[in-house]
């Protein structure tokens, strides 16, 4: 019987994963350049481009549902507008 342990990246998708977090990213939109290192960093994909209707910027969030709270966003943000914060549940 072979069994398949090795995943893809991604695959939080399938199945939420924020739960058993215990750090997660706070973004500062204040800082925030827009370069979307974040997003391209992100190994589980839960940090997109969002725009603001009002001011036309684009900035970054994250989907908690899905994100580990690995810290890779944080580590790479070229400005350091992304830090990790204690999950308070």
């Amino acid at each position: 019987m072979k069994i398949n342990l090795a995943v893809s990246p991604g695959t939080t998708k399938d199945c939420k994963t924020g739960n058993w977090r215990v750090y997660y990213p706070l973004i500062d939109h204040e800082k925030c350049i827009a370069c979307g290192t974040c997003a391209r960093v992100c190994p589980e994909g839960c940090v997109f481009p969002v725009k603001d209707e009002k001011s036309k910027k684009i900035y970054f969030e994250k989907d908690l549902d899905y994100c580990k709270g690995c810290g890779i966003c944080a580590e790479e943000c070229l400005v350091k507008a992304i830090t990790m914060e204690l999950e308070r549940r």
